[in-house]
């Protein structure tokens, strides 16, 4: 947050973090404009202990597809209604796969929810949300996929899922 006070205040604010300890750097960093991130990272990684590699370089993530789906469609279901479905809502694949004759990916997935109210608060009047949380998500996939995507999204009623072991494995968690 360097951007946010002057040079004068940074300076200070500098020197009183320096006293208070021995750092191996002091880097003040601005996520709005990037300023001085590449340093930052530089320092970091010299820092770091040298080791053998424990990915491949082109893995960005240890999640598989799928679960990377699954999360996308249960952020846009959490947009708008934290308050009301806080931590109520899971997201399965049941199919997913490129079409043979074209350049779209097909996705029927599952939202599950643990009571017929909250069913109706994702759906919305007439649907109205559900396509909305579909249309949202739809765009992050085709982000991701690097294809027009097909989302078909189907709320589900699973009593007290979040209990239940057993309900808890079959939704992956």
């Amino acid at each position: 947050k360097s951007e946010t006070v002057s040079r004068d205040a940074l300076a200070k604010q500098l020197v009183a973090v320096s006293e208070l300890r021995e750092w191996a750097a002091i880097i003040p960093v601005s996520a709005v404009s990037g300023e001085q991130l590449d340093e930052l990272k530089e320092v970091l990684g010299s820092l770091l202990p040298v080791s053998k590699a424990l990915y491949p370089t082109d893995m960005a993530t240890e999640e598989t597809l799928e679960e990377r789906i699954c999360e996308l469609i249960r952020e846009a279901s959490l947009e708008d209604s934290r308050e009301e479905l806080p931590h109520s809502l899971a997201v399965t694949i049941d199919e997913m796969g490129k079409r043979e004759d074209s350049n779209i990916f097909d996705i029927h997935a599952n939202l599950w929810v643990e009571r017929d109210s909250q069913k109706a608060i994702v759906i919305g009047k007439g649907g109205s949300r559900l396509k909305q949380i579909g249309s949202e998500a739809r765009v992050e996939i085709e982000k991701l996929l690097g294809h027009k995507v097909m989302l078909r999204i189907h709320v589900k009623v699973a009593p007290d899922w979040q209990r239940d072991p057993k309900q808890l494995g079959r939704l992956g968690m």
